[in-house]
């Protein structure tokens, strides 16, 4: 008895420090059949403190300042196997599992060094990336017998993209069916999904990069794995009035919190593609061998 009390206390305690709502306390205590209160006397500190700065902490992890790390909930939380709420002692328990096996301190707290070392597994799983990280030179575009055509309702009006490889078109067809018939968002609304930007051409992106001086590597990249023709910019949604791509922290969060980005955060890996942490909308295909080069020239 004195522990339900004690455990509706510090639910009902964390829900007002974030905001969420005696509601979603109440909800959090168990997701998808996961107990998420367990180990509540153990885990209480680090989920009060996990529910106050989901949405206050002051960082800046690309630069520019944010405020709370809700706009990479996702896919913290699949990458620590939970669906609990941040504000949950299961959710700080798996947390502090993470840390351990990566060398942190096993706190159970978000904290700047361990977001770090999120951001570095998510990156290592891009293989076109770590390619660049290890000094490879930039490669050259896939030869124009791999490259396929998109149709038309599979290419977002703000931003005509028209081809992507083969192989990842088919790719990109298999995981758009599929959540057509999972994703209630999705199956109401044929713009979500869409490709704004797919294969790009070398030359002519390096062209906007000097009219539009914005490969920094962050708003846009010199040696971009567009141009392999296996990275997608997929319409997820946005805020009226912002573009598709705005790397705001009001729209990126925006874009976080719909059913498609979470949908894709769970399923893309499914049909080979991963996601880049900052851009909510950018994918890319790995092949089945664990790279991005195309398949060898017909027989």
């Amino acid at each position: 008895m004195i522990r339900g009390v004690f455990l509706s206390k510090l639910m009902a305690c964390v829900a007002l420090a974030t905001g969420l709502g005696m509601a979603e306390a109440a909800s959090a205590q168990t997701r998808g059949g996961e107990a998420c209160d367990v180990d509540a006397v153990d885990w209480a500190a680090p989920a009060f403190a996990n529910g106050i700065s989901f949405q206050r902490m002051e960082w800046a992890p690309f630069s520019a300042r944010e405020f709370g790390w809700e706009t990479y909930l996702p896919l913290i939380q699949k990458e620590l196997a939970t669906d609990c709420a941040p504000t949950s002692p299961r959710f700080a328990r798996v947390l502090a599992e993470f840390q351990y096996s990566h060398g942190l301190p096993a706190t159970g707290w978000f904290d700047v060094a361990t977001f770090q070392v999120f951001r570095g597994v998510w990156q290592e799983r891009r293989p076109f990336i770590m390619a660049r990280v290890n000094q490879q030179p930039c490669p050259d575009p896939p030869p124009l017998y791999q490259l396929g055509y998109l149709v038309e309702s599979e290419e977002h009006a703000d931003r005509l993209t028209r081809l992507l490889r083969r192989d990842v078109l088919e790719a990109y067809r298999e995981l758009v069916a599929a959540a057509r018939a999972e994703v209630p968002e999705v199956a109401a609304n044929p713009e979500l999904l869409q490709i704004f930007s797919g294969f790009r051409d070398p030359e002519a992106d390096a062209a906007r990069c000097a009219q539009q001086g914005n490969c920094d590597g962050l708003r846009r990249a010199a040696c971009s794995p567009h141009r392999t023709g296996t990275a997608v910019d997929l319409y997820v949604g946005q805020i009226e009035g912002l573009g598709v791509d705005n790397t705001s922290a009001v729209s990126r969060l925006h874009m976080t919190r719909t059913e498609t980005y979470r949908w894709l955060v769970k399923n893309a890996g499914r049909f080979g593609f991963v996601p880049y942490v900052y851009e909510p909308w950018h994918w890319e295909w790995v092949s089945p061998t664990g790279g991005y080069v195309g398949p060898p020239p017909p027989t």
